[in-house]
C-alpha cells in the first residue's frame, strides 16, 4: 500500500536535518514530493528504530465506508479507498488545518508521536462522508517506551497514570524488560503488555530527543526532564509521585550512604583529581558505611577511565532496579551524579546530593544539594546550539586545558557543605555521634 506521510508542522522549520539529506542529493527521478516522503521515512526510522511492521499493520478502526479506516496507533493513520476522495485533517483545540488533500488510495501517516486531538473530515465527490474528532475516553490505548536511558524512562513513567486518569481510557503500558518490576510495584494498576499488537484505539511512543524534530514536540533540552512527558503527552500538571513501599530489609543494621561514581559516559562524571576518595573518607569520618553500587566497578570511555574508589565498600554489579530501589530506600541519602540511579533514588524519596555541572540546574529532578561550579563553564547540554553528545563532547573548548571543566573543577568542599546542609535539613545523626 502506498504510504503518504503529512506534518502538522511546516517542513520549513526542520531545514537544518532537511538539508543533511538534500546534501545526499536526490535519487533518480525522484520528485520533489517523492524527497520530501523520503525524509519523513527516514527521520522516523531514525528516531524510532522500528520495525517496518509498525507502519504496515492493518488498520481495524471502521468507519462505515469500505476501505476507509482510521486509527491512532503511530500517529494518525487513515486508509483512504480508490475514488475521489478528500481529506481534511487538523487540531479539534485550535481549529488548524494541517492536511488539505484530494486521495485516491493509499495510507495517511502523521509524522508526530506526540498527543495531537485530531479531528478528520473525508469528502466524497464533494460531499462529507466522514468525521471523527479523536477522543480516548473508554478506548484502549498503549503507552510504547522505547526509550532505553534509566532516567528518561523514570522521569516518563509518572506521566502514565496521570494520562489514564485525564482521559479515561484503558491504559496499558509496554516497557523494556529491565524496569517492568519497578513499573509494577509502583503503578501496580496499570496493566503492562509485552507487545504492541494495533487493535487499540490509540497508542503513543514517548521519546525524548535532543534535537528539533518533528516527530517531537520540544527538544528536551529545553525543559526540566520532570515535564518533558507532559509536553509529549499534553497534560499541563505534574503528576504526584507514587509511595514506593520497600520489598526487602535493609542490607545492613549499621547506617549507609550509597554512591555512584559511574554515568551512561565518562564526560557526565565528576573528574576532579581523587575527589571520590575524600568524600568517602569524610562520610566514613562520621561514621558511615559507605556502598558504591554502579553497575561496573570500572567504567572507560571518552578516552577516560572511571573507577569506584578504592575506600567504599563494593555493591557493584548487575542488579535489578528493584534490589537498587530497596538498597536506596533504606540508605540515609545517595551521592552521584546525573544518572539512573539518582533517578532511582529520587524516586524511592532518598535524598540526593547530585554533582553535575554540564546541565542546568533545573533540568534534572530538583535537589537542594546539587553541585556544581558556575564560576566555570558549565551547562552546555542545555545550549541547544550546540550538542555534548557526540564525539565532540565538549562544544566550547574541546581540545584545550578547559576540556570539561564543569566537571572537573567541581571541588570535594562543595560536596562536603552539601552533605552536611543534608544532614542538618533532614535531622540525621552521623553515627559518630550516636550513643
Amino acid at each position: 500500500m502506498r504510504k503518504h506521510f503529512f506534518s502538522a508542522k511546516n517542513i520549513d522549520d526542520y531545514r537544518k536535518i532537511y538539508r543533511d539529506l538534500a546534501a545526499k542529493g536526490k535519487l533518480p527521478g525522484e520528485t520533489q514530493e517523492d524527497f520530501d516522503q523520503r525524509f519523513f521515512l527516514e527521520h522516523i526510522k531514525t528516531l524510532f528504530n522500528l520495525p517496518q511492521k509498525v507502519l504496515d499493520s492493518r488498520i481495524f478502526g471502521e468507519t462505515g465506508i469500505e476501505g476507509l479506516r482510521l486509527d491512532f496507533n503511530f500517529g494518525l493513520r487513515l486508509d483512504v479507498p480508490e475514488g475521489n476522495f478528500r481529506v481534511v485533517i487538523g487540531d479539534a483545540d485550535t481549529g488548524e488545518k494541517f492536511f488539505d488533500k484530494y486521495i485516491s488510495g493509499g495510507r495517511l501517516l502523521s509524522v508526530e508521536q506526540y498527543f495531537i486531538r485530531w479531528h478528520v473530515e473525508v469528502y466524497r465527490d464533494d460531499k462529507k462522508v466522514f468525521s471523527h474528532t479523536l477522543n480516548l475516553k473508554g478506548q484502549k490505548v498503549s503507552l510504547a517506551f522505547r526509550q532505553s536511558a534509566m532516567g528518561d524512562l523514570i522521569a516518563l513513567l509518572p506521566f502514565a497514570k496521570e494520562f489514564q486518569k485525564r482521559h479515561g481510557c484503558e491504559l496499558s503500558i509496554c516497557l523494556p524488560d529491565y524496569i517492568c518490576e519497578f513499573a509494577a510495584h509502583l503503578y501496580p494498576e496499570i496493566p503492562q503488555t509485552d507487545e504492541i499488537n494495533f487493535k487499540t484505539y490509540a497508542t503513543y511512543y514517548p521519546l525524548m530527543v535532543v534535537a528539533n524534530c518533528l516527530t517531537v514536540p520540544v527538544d528536551v533540552r529545553n525543559l526540566p526532564l520532570e515535564r518533558a512527558g507532559g509536553a509529549i503527552l499534553g497534560l499541563e500538571t505534574l503528576p504526584v509521585k507514587p509511595t514506593f513501599k520497600p520489598t526487602e530489609p535493609p542490607v545492613t543494621s549499621n547506617p549507609y550512604v550509597c554512591i555512584g561514581v559511574q554515568a551512561s559516559a565518562t564526560r557526565k562524571s565528576w573528574l576532579y583529581p581523587g575527589g571520590w576518595d575524600i568524600v568517602v573518607d569524610y562520610l566514613k569520618s562520621l561514621g558511615y558505611r559507605v556502598f558504591c553500587i554502579d553497575k561496573n566497578a570500572v567504567e572507560t570511555s571518552d578516552s577516560m577511565t572511571v573507577c569506584k574508589p578504592d575506600n567504599a565498600e563494593d555493591f557493584t554489579g548487575d542488579f535489578s532496579i528493584m534490589e537498587r530501589a530497596n538498597m536506596l530506600y533504606h540508605a540515609e541519602f545517595f551521592i552521584g551524579l546525573s544518572s539512573g540511579l539518582a533517578w532511582i533514588a529520587n524516586a524511592v524519596n532518598c535524598p540526593v546530593v547530585m554533582i553535575c555541572g554540564f546541565s542546568q540546574s533545573w533540568f534534572e529532578f530538583y535537589t537542594p544539594y546539587r553541585v556544581a561550579n558556575r564560576l566555570v563553564c558549565n551547562g552546555c547540554f542545555n545550549d541547544i546550539r550546540v550538542s555534548f553528545i557526540g564525539k565532540k563532547f565538549c562544544p566550547y573548548h574541546g581540545g584545550t586545558a578547559r576540556e570539561l571543566e564543569c566537571q572537573k573543577k567541581i571541588y570535594p568542599a562543595q560536596v562536603i557543605d552539601a552533605i552536611n546542609r543534608l544532614i542538618v535539613d533532614k535531622n540525621l545523626t552521623p553515627p559518630v555521634m550516636r550513643g
